[in-house]
């Protein structure tokens, strides 16, 4: 202890190789123990692991057996449902068997009734035929006898057995058509008056009519002179443009725009028009106000066209019947305004097909485009009707439209109901008072044509075309035509009109 004392430094050395003996004594404890626990607790987990190994192969060996026990099930279903179907199959193969084997007998017995049919025929067939063979010879008889006693020969005896029939037939024929025309004309006539009494009054149309005026105002004569212009040069640049004639006479403070186009027509007169306005008449004025004008009718043209079909409530219209439509505004027939009279014939079209439980919009589709040919019939050869139906077939129409406008007049019979409601609400349109003007040497000639066509029949003296036309007063010969047979000339006359 004494050297201890004496030696610090060896004793904390000796101290401190104790300490780190006792430190590595106890860090190998600590390992060892640590290590133990370690291998217990991987024995653990290794337990546990094949445990767990043990249930997820039962598991799955269980899922196996359900799924294996699943799908024999879906197999005996479909083998179920498959001798299922076999069996309906044969349940329906064994019924077609047992229906074809009804069809079989029936048929076997209609064919046996078939033949017992043709034998009876076969032997009423040698009946009919013995007894014809008999008819024929008693009616040869009865001939011979016949001609014995009258003394007349066959041919003679024909004739005189043909003209007494034909005279019983007339006279029946006579009667017959007396009482059913009759009865039909009296029936007919009080409906037609209903109708067209009733259409007439729901088309409230005016009673004049707007005529095309040519004339063009002038605010002196003296306009007259720059007009025609320096050796005409303003006049023959103005013609040029427009296509029309300028007439300038005496008639003081007028010039007058003629022409056979209605639209050129219309053209030159507001040309005419503006230039007066303006002032400024020369060549290259001119051309530069026909170009505006002309596009300016053009537009109106069109919008006329368009007012139209919507005031006659017609749509779906082909963009060049529209065009056409526009058109007639400035066509007259007349001095009738064809717009005008077509969207009256439209409007007496859908009356009169309202009151005949008809297609109402069909009939005022008819009656607005049935003189659409007019718009071009001074471009195209032929009549304003067949014009107008070929017009009509390329656009695309109906053909109870085309055929209403192609028979209005009766150039092609009438394939519809529609064509004989145009033509009468054309009629009445047309001859309603004020609705046109016609010249005295037409009307005159017109008279006289239904006179001589009257007067051209057998038994007729005299005929008289009244009531501007529309009515034709025949006086027969009584001698040569009986009252019975009146109505057959009657009708005679009326089919050749």
């Amino acid at each position: 202890m004494d050297f201890i004392r004496q030696n610090p430094a060896l004793a904390l050395l000796l101290a401190a190789g104790a300490a780190a003996a006792v430190g590595v004594l106890v860090h190998w404890l600590w390992q060892r123990s640590r290590l133990a626990s370690a291998g217990r607790r991987a024995d653990t987990l290794l337990s546990e692991a094949e445990a767990e190994a043990k249930r997820v192969r039962k598991e799955a060996d269980l899922e196996i057996k359900e799924e294996l026990l699943r799908r024999r099930q879906a197999l005996e279903r479909e083998a179920d449902e498959a001798r299922q179907e076999l069996k309906e199959t044969e349940r329906r193969l064994s019924k077609r068997e047992d229906n074809l084997d009804r069809k079989v007998d029936v048929l076997a017995k209609k064919e046996s009734m078939l033949d017992e049919t043709g034998e009876r025929l076969t032997k009423r067939n040698q009946e009919l035929d013995e007894r014809a063979t008999e008819i024929d010879r008693l009616i040869e008889q009865e001939k011979d006898t016949l001609f014995r006693l009258s003394g007349l020969g066959p041919d003679e005896a024909k004739q005189v057995l043909l003209e007494r029939l034909e005279s019983e037939v007339q006279h029946e024929a006579s009667m017959l058509i007396n009482r059913i025309v009759g009865q039909a004309q009296e029936e007919a006539d009080q409906k037609a008056r209903e109708i067209l009494t009733t259409a007439i009054q729901r088309c409230a149309a005016d009673h004049t009519v707007e005529s095309v005026v040519s004339a063009v105002d002038l605010p002196s004569d003296d306009m007259k002179g720059r007009i025609i212009g320096r050796e005409g040069r303003n006049i023959r640049a103005f013609e040029r443009a427009t296509g029309v004639d300028v007439i300038v006479d005496d008639t003081p403070g007028v010039v007058v725009v003629s022409g056979f186009d209605p639209i050129r027509r219309e053209i030159g007169r507001r040309s005419l028009e503006k230039l007066i306005r303006d002032g400024r008449i020369h060549p290259a004025r001119i051309e530069e106000v026909v170009g505006t004008t002309t596009k300016e009718v053009n537009e109106v043209i069109v919008e006329a066209g368009k007012q139209a079909a919507m005031e006659a409530d017609v749509h779906g219209l082909h963009a060049k019947e529209i065009g056409l439509l526009g058109r007639l505004r400035f066509r007259t027939s007349y001095g009738q305004s064809v717009l005008q009279h077509s969207m009256e014939v439209a409007y007496l079209s859908a009356h009169i097909a309202g009151e005949l439980n008809l297609d109402v919009k069909l009939a005022k589709r008819c009656g607005l485009l049935h003189d659409i040919g007019k718009a071009v019939d001074h471009e195209v050869e032929g009549g304003h009707p067949e014009i107008g139906g070929e017009l009509a077939r390329r656009y695309g129409e109906s053909p109870e439209v085309v055929n209403a406008i192609a028979g209005h007049h009766g150039d092609l019979p009438a394939t519809s109901i529609y064509t004989t409601i145009v033509t009468a609400a054309d009629a009445v349109s047309a001859a309603r008072p004020g609705a046109r003007r016609e010249t005295l040497e037409k009307y005159i000639r017109r008279l006289q044509r239904l006179e001589e066509i009257a007067n051209g029949f057998d038994g007729v003296e005299s005929a008289y075309a009244i009531q501007a036309g529309r009515e034709v007063r025949v006086i027969a010969d009584s001698k040569r035509v009986s009252d019975k047979d009146a109505m057959r000339v009657c009708r005679s006359i009326a089919q050749e009109i």
